[in-house]
């Protein structure tokens, strides 16, 4: 179950670097002011995804959440005059573009939110200490091999310790790297840089 909900944040990581990428590329079927401003609002809003996996405490991310969200209307904002203005096919694909932008942001914070049931900690919980019991009451007259009986509940620690940090996305040791992100952001600025290298000559 913990390993499941993983690969979802894994795969939502991917999709959201790739509907970012897909919009700033759509950008430029729409007219050159509000082009650019959505480029430049992508960017930042690239810049917020990419910490929303940093590791950080509540409240920097209940920060980064509403920082998201306003950049979110931001963008629409921007893009609905043009679509209400110019019901074109190549503005309607730079609209589909943005809504897949929104979308996969709310996949990946509903991927976060779903966590494994307290039911099922408690269950896991019973069934390791009725295991632990168990064994406990078959090695009563092995005193000698004592250090041998250990490992079974020294396994189901580790275990435990593993789902639960596999299951807390915003701590602990194993967590999702949003790679995609990362090398997308270097992408966007490599592709933003030559513009700007020939505006200044300019």
């Amino acid at each position: 179950m913990a390993m499941a909900r993983y690969d979802l944040r894994q795969t939502y990581e991917e999709a959201e670097a790739n509907a970012i990428g897909t919009e700033f590329l759509r950008a430029d079927l729409l007219p050159n002011p509000v082009a650019e401003t959505i480029k430049g609002l992508l960017n930042d809003y690239l810049d917020q995804r990419i910490l929303f996996y940093s590791k950080q405490d509540r409240e920097t991310a209940k920060q980064i959440t509403q920082r998201t969200l306003s950049i979110e209307n931001a963008m629409w904002n921007e893009l609905l005059p043009v679509a209400r203005a110019q019901s074109t096919p190549t503005i309607a694909l730079a609209v589909s573009g943005m809504n897949d932008v929104i979308n996969s942001q709310g996949y990946t914070q509903a991927a976060w939110w779903n966590r494994i049931p307290t039911a099922a900690w408690w269950l896991m919980a019973a069934v390791a200490v009725c295991a632990n019991v168990l064994v406990g009451f078959g090695a009563r007259n092995f005193k000698r091999n004592v250090g041998l009986f250990m490992i079974f509940p020294m396994m189901i620690s580790v275990a435990f310790f593993l789902i639960a940090d596999i299951d807390s996305p915003r701590g602990g040791v194993i967590r999702i790297d949003p790679r995609n992100l990362i090398d997308l952001k270097h992408n966007m600025n490599s592709v933003q840089s030559p513009a700007n290298t020939i505006g200044g000559k300019k």
